[in-house]
This record gives structure tokens, sequence and C-alpha cells, in this order.
């Protein structure tokens, strides 16, 4: 009887361990497709892709995450037609993560979404988007206070912003250069989002 129960454990195990086996080699496939994705249908494709994979495991809020991570990088292409509908997509997703866990990479692309509705029309829209954008970043902080992605966001914001009204590269640069600093001491963990670097350094590049 012992000996039964013991074979029953064992097989229950190995099935586990193949499952998680199988989801961290199609995460790691998608992840890398969607670091050479050239072409707005290869992130659609992306996107659903990821959004599946989290429909299938259910518990797990990373396949949404890279879902809307994809969704994102689709809204900053300057042939998007509707970034607004686009932003709307974006939450979608990040909503479906959220239901699984709260945490600081979802509000680093919770900002861009915001951002990108507010670029469409900044002068009227920096009071509504331009504020949940800034709002956001102030949650993921709150949450994570060494995520290198919400200073370079951030460092974003303060360069784009005119040095009349409190922005430039001067108030941008100890902001690049903290996110730049975070990205060098950071251990990336398996599947972890770790996009950023590259662009921190080279906005911390054009701050000099």
């Amino acid at each position: 009887m012992k000996q039964t129960i013991l074979a029953l454990a064992l097989l229950i195990s190995l099935a586990g361990r193949t499952q998680t086996d199988k989801y961290t080699q199609m995460m790691q496939k998608n992840i890398a497709l969607l670091d050479s994705a050239k072409t707005i249908d290869d992130l659609q494709s992306l996107a659903g892709t990821f959004d599946r994979i989290g429909d299938a495991e259910k518990t797990k809020w990373l396949p949404y995450y890279y879902a809307a991570l994809a969704q994102t990088w689709i809204g900053w292409r300057p042939d998007l037609k509707d970034k607004d509908a686009n932003a709307e997509k974006i939450r979608a997703y990040l909503a479906k993560a959220e239901a699984l866990d709260k945490n600081s990479e979802l509000y680093a692309v919770e900002n861009m979404s915001y951002t990108q509705e507010m670029l469409v029309d900044p002068q009227s829209r920096y009071m509504t988007k331009g504020k949940d954008a800034a709002t956001s970043l102030q949650k993921g902080m709150q949450l994570d206070p060494n995520n290198p992605r919400l200073y370079y966001l951030q460092g974003m914001s303060i360069f784009g912003t005119p040095p009349q009204f409190g922005g430039g590269k001067d108030k941008a640069k100890p902001v690049f250069e903290k996110s730049v600093a975070l990205f060098n001491s950071a251990k990336p963990q398996p599947l972890a989002p770790n996009w950023g670097q590259k662009q921190a350094e080279d906005m911390l590049a054009q701050c000099k």
C-alpha cells in the first residue's frame, strides 16, 4: 500500500514538473520572439499568444504582463492609428494580471499606456492622462522603490517636460543615473522583465 502511494506521489510530482517545464519553455520562446518582433502584426500575434498562455495557466500573472507589454510596444509605433483603443487593450491585459498579483512591473506598463494616450494630444490631456501616468509611477514605486524601469520612465517624463515647467535634461539626468545604477545591481529572475537598461543608458548619454 505504501509503495502504491509513493508511486502515485511520484507520478503527480513528475506531471507537475513536466507542466512547469512546458510553461517555462513556451514563455522563454515567446519572450525571445517579443524581443525581436518588428511589426504590429508580429506584436499583436504575440500579445494573443501570451494571453492564451495565461488563460491556460490560470494562476500566473507573467503571461498577461507580456501580453500587455507586446501591446505597449505597438502603442509606441508612429503608424498606429488608434492609440486610445490600443491603450484600453493594454489595461485589459493588466487587469487580468492584477487579479493574480499586484506589483511594480504592472504599474510600469500602465504608466506607458496612459502616456501614450496623453501624447495623442498633450495640451488637452496632460491634466488627465498625464496625471494618471504619474499616479501609476507613484504606485509602482511604493511597491518596489528599486525597480529601475520606473525610474527610466520617470526620467523620460521629466526629459520631455519643458525646462520652464520643471523638466529638461538637467533634471532628468540624476533620475536616469539612478535607473542605470539599479539596472547594474539588479539580479534578474527567470522569465522576469528585463527591458529598459539600454534605453536608460542611451537617455543618460543624451543628458551629458
